[in-house]
């Protein structure tokens, strides 16, 4: 693995552990209340196009963290759909 990918796989690492802690949370609690409803979808359209360039570009790096990101996001914003 070269020095570049070993840059992207850390940063895709921590951005999406940066978000594990709500959705936890949100999970756990079943609360989401707090959480606004505009932010998760926008968060959840960026993480889902950033998705598709890794996809295009054939970077590992980014297509694995913001498949990950996407998918905790997506929990979140399903929890906060069912309960508000």
């Amino acid at each position: 693995m070269d020095t570049v990918t070993a840059l992207g796989l850390l940063a895709g690492t921590l951005t999406t552990l940066s978000f594990a802690p709500q959705a936890v949370r949100a999970w756990r609690t079943r609360s989401t209340g707090d959480l606004s409803l505009g932010m998760l979808v926008v968060l959840l359209a960026g993480v889902l196009l950033w998705l598709a360039y890794g996809v295009v570009r054939g970077d590992p790096a980014i297509v694995a963290a913001n498949a990950a990101t996407a998918v905790l996001v997506g929990l979140t914003l399903s929890l906060k759909k069912k309960n508000g």
